[in-house]
């Protein structure tokens, strides 16, 4: 396998030996557009029984389910000298407008900041080619816009070689400019119209060798770093659209109850402000002048209420019916000589820091739509059904978000917003509550994992795990790329969605003999999604802390059990740094320990070691009003990103995947009562907090393994959430086995269920740290 790997990024660091193919577009200036051959496909098998995952994984899928239609997205040099992309893919946070815009810059020979980023509007042409999730973006536009770059650098280079009079091999380009010996020079934007057609005209080009890149593999800042440390930034909730208005739901005390009576909607109505009030699917909204006023008169609201599908339902009753519907294992357990391990993990919120909005304007013929989407052709297609219009007459403008998490794949925000506009007649501008986003939001499932593993004279000789979980919903567009791709999947089987997304996701990065993983689910109809990094984090977390446990058994430090085991080199090498850079096996107090785990995905791999406090004095330290516990002091990264495009940008998310998996291990989690979350705000989910952050975080991103980026969105979480509970295993002497580790105890008093929200805080100094 490593053979065949390095094969493989040998020929994709040359792309000179390939001549890529694209089109000059009939535009009025420089336009150019890309056929993405496919590039040299999915990686080769593991010399052992490799599992789906390590031949075709989820990126391959979206890349082949996007294939069809990559030629149809193209890049446009512009009069003034700049490039313009309207990318398909939706910006929230992970900087991926950052990295096209890099990308733009390196073939076309362009300062960064000449290149201009926008996000594409819903393009049902596009087919399956504008999904925003798995950490595929950077991986399936890479080649496609990089191409159509060359092209238009190398469009500009024959139009002036032409004015000239001289070879186009002797003309060169640098910072928008082309330049001769002669001494001729002129801009991009001076030749722009000249290098135009008329007529859209078949080209190859020729990509640069990554030895020649300037721009791609340089940390770079956030094209929008300046506008969003300074508010300039327009987010989804800053958008404004002419009369629409604020608006809000009052919402049931259960998820997706409905509405039987409301006793006062006149009276509601005459309250100032409030222009319209309207029953609509889970709730009855309110529009008004202002928010504030739209919240006073949801609060004012008399409504009696029909109980949603899952009211009787509570975490207890939930995980009653995970542990029914578990899989069996097949191999009996042999007594001392296997390891049998059972994990729970709660749900969790997706919700992002930004509450879900939306603008919509619908009228009699047609729709309008602003909101943060990462699959807006299915929310065109569902929302065109619902409101009774073809597809063609509703419009939907993707807008940058404050985060998603996996939950912007939904467009549920988007749908309830033309839902209320078409029954109001009037545009409106609605924004969910804090407390609707974790009560009526998106969530990712509880669930279970149970491990057995058994081992002989040194070697693991099976592995099977069995992950049951409440139902995950994929309604979103990574189903329909399934089915279109089923013939194609390396998976056999009437196999649903969630089991497709599964076996295309995870996999065993060691030698242990006969490996199986296998999900099952209940049907539950809670709100779910798939959070970031769907299933791995809890599959990932179970099984590192069976390797910790298995190496204990056999006598052999965790570092050494996994050397030994792992399959591929470029997971030895990451282990091998994180050790060497976060000082493995350094003496502690009692107390105190590290933890490291590996992971390898989208087709990038990742080792992180931590160092975590369970002292009583750490533990027991007083937070107001919060969640204290362990505290991880100390973090090693390190990840091997296949071609690292933007090293600061990997930094980043390799941050944020830290803490998202210390706030999984320790301390954020949905309590379910019935059928409904207790949390209502951010200060009720202990998402990693600065008392719990650790001071020093160190990431290193590994030298080019190959010649294509990896996906980096999700990679780091995983990896994180295993490793500090690996961390506190060793240093209680207890494996944890439920998650996260303070689920058992609720430390705030949960809002009122009714009204759903709560009354607008006047006293922010007061509660201010």
């Amino acid at each position: 396998m490593a053979e065949q790997r390095r094969s493989s990024a040998h020929e994709s660091e040359n792309p000179t030996r390939r001549r890529f193919l694209g089109y000059l577009i009939a535009a009025p200036t420089l336009a150019v557009g890309v056929t993405w051959l496919g590039g040299d496909g999915a990686e080769a098998a593991v010399p052992s029984l490799p599992q789906p995952e390590q031949l075709f994984d989820l990126g391959d899928l979206q890349n082949l389910a996007a294939l069809p239609t990559s030629g149809l997205v193209s890049v446009q040099v512009n009069e003034d000298g700049t490039a313009s992309f309207a990318l398909h893919r939706c910006e929230v946070g992970q900087g991926i407008t950052t990295a096209v815009a890099m990308m733009i810059a390196e073939e076309l020979d362009l300062p960064v900041d000449r290149v201009h980023v926008t996000l594409a509007d819903a393009r049902p042409e596009l087919l399956m080619n504008q999904l925003t999730g798995g950490s595929n973006s950077v991986r399936s536009i890479y080649t496609p816009v990089r191409t159509a770059s060359a092209i238009a650098r190398e469009r500009l280079v024959n139009t002036a070689a032409a004015h000239w009079g001289v070879p186009a091999s002797e003309v060169t380009t640098k910072n928008g400019v082309l330049s001769h010996k002669n001494g001729k020079r002129a801009t991009y934007g001076s030749l722009t119209k000249a290098a135009a057609v008329n007529r859209t005209t078949q080209v190859t080009t020729a990509l640069k060798s990554s030895a020649d890149f300037k721009v791609l593999g340089t940390p770079h800042n956030r094209i929008d770093a300046l506008d969003i440390v300074t508010g300039r930034k327009q987010f989804a909730m800053d958008m404004h659209v002419p009369n629409a208005k604020p608006c809000m739901v009052r919402r049931p005390p259960t998820i997706n109850g409905t509405v039987r009576t409301v006793r006062n909607m006149a009276a509601v109505k005459a309250m100032p402000g409030i222009t319209d009030v309207a029953v609509v699917t889970y709730g009855v909204a309110v529009r008004g002048d202002t928010f504030g006023q739209c919240v006073d008169a949801l609060r004012a609201l008399d409504v009696d209420w029909n109980p949603g599908p899952v009211a009787a339902e509570s975490d207890a009753t939930v995980l009653s019916k995970l542990k029914k519907a578990q899989l069996p294992m097949v191999v009996p357990p042999l007594g001392a000589l296997s390891v049998d391990a059972e994990f729970t993990f709660a749900f969790a919120s997706n919700s992002p820091l930004e509450p879900d909005n939306a603008i919509a304007d619908v009228r009699s013929d047609r729709a309008e739509i602003w909101s943060t989407l990462k699959v807006p052709i299915v929310a065109q297609e569902d929302i065109a059904r619902q409101l009774g219009l073809p597809q063609n007459k509703v419009v939907v403008h993707v807008v940058p978000g404050g985060g998603s998490f996996g939950r912007h794949l939904f467009h549920d925000v988007a749908a309830e917003a033309a839902e209320i506009s078409q029954k109001m007649g009037k545009p409106v501008k609605l924004s969910w509550s804090r407390t609707d986003d974790f009560r009526q939001g998106r969530v990712h499932p509880m669930c279970t994992s149970r491990v057995r593993a058994t081992y002989l004279l040194g070697n693991v000789l099976t592995f099977e795990q069995r992950h049951t979980s409440s139902e995950t919903s994929f309604s979103h567009g990574l189903g329909q790329m399934i089915t279109a791709t089923a013939a194609r999947l390396p998976i056999a089987g009437n196999l649903t969605f969630a089991e497709s997304i599964f076996l295309l996701s995870q996999s065993v990065p060691y030698n242990f003999g006969v490996v199986t993983q296998l999900l099952n689910e209940i049907p539950e109809k809670f709100n779910t999604g798939s959070m970031r990094n769907i299933y791995s984090p809890n599959v990932v977390t179970a099984l590192e802390l069976v390797v910790d446990k298995l190496a204990q058994k056999m006598g052999k430090d965790p570092v050494a059990f996994r050397r030994e085991f792992l399959k591929d080199e470029r997971l030895r090498a990451v282990l091998d740094k994180a050790v060497q850079v976060g000082q493995w096996g350094r003496a502690m107090p009692k107390g105190m320990a590290q933890g490291i785990a590996v992971h390898a995905e989208y087709r990038a791999a990742c080792a992180v070691l931590v160092e975590i406090d369970c002292r009583p004095e750490t533990v027991n330290r007083p937070i107001r009003d919060g969640v204290t516990g362990p505290r991880v002091t100390k973090a090693t990264v390190v990840v091997d990103a296949g071609l690292p495009l933007n090293p600061r940008g990997i930094d980043a998310q390799m941050i944020g995947g830290l803490n998202d998996g210390i706030a999984m291990a320790l301390t954020s989690s949905l309590h379910i009562k019935d059928g409904i979350p207790l949390e209502g705000s951010w200060d009720n989910y202990f998402y990693t907090r600065q008392w719990n952050t650790p001071p020093d975080v160190r990431v290193v991103v590994m030298p080019a393994t190959t010649g294509t980026p990896s996906g980096m969105g999700e990679l780091g979480v995983a990896p994180s959430f295993a490793a500090v509970a690996c961390a506190y295993a060793r240093a209680t002497g207890t494996m944890p086995t439920r998650f996260p580790i303070n689920h058992g105890t609720l430390s705030f008093e949960p809002y009122p269920l009714e009204p759903s929200t709560p009354q607008s805080p006047t006293d922010g100094l007061d509660s201010a740290f």
